[in-house]
């Protein structure tokens, strides 16, 4: 016989609020680091620098924007599969999460 687990407690409202803030903060940065790679590839190009070096920035701003969406899906998942609209259907339904997922893949 196994034991069962219990769920945990929901998250308070001022918990949920608090994570969401720190989310968008942390998202805010990625953003903002991403912005200034950006531009210092920018000016890696106005400059004529080797394609080596102003790729593996440009590469560096891919990524850095990627984490950026994948930090805002994985934050507003639960959201988006939970939320519910004026019908009362969910806001987003898992299928259309996946797309928007993938469409950063």
């Amino acid at each position: 016989m196994t034991p069962t687990v219990p769920n945990p407690a929901p998250k308070s409202t001022a918990a949920t609020t608090a994570d969401d803030e720190a989310s968008a903060r942390a998202v805010l940065n990625r953003l903002r680091r991403a912005q200034g790679q950006l531009a210092g590839v920018i000016t890696m190009v106005e400059e004529g620098r080797d394609c080596r070096d102003v790729v593996t920035q440009l590469a560096a701003v891919s990524r850095a924007l990627d984490r950026a969406g994948f930090k805002i899906i994985a934050g507003r998942m639960r959201e988006c599969l939970t939320a519910t609209e004026d019908g009362g259907t969910p806001a987003m339904n898992e299928a259309e999460l996946e797309k928007l997922f993938l469409t950063l893949a």
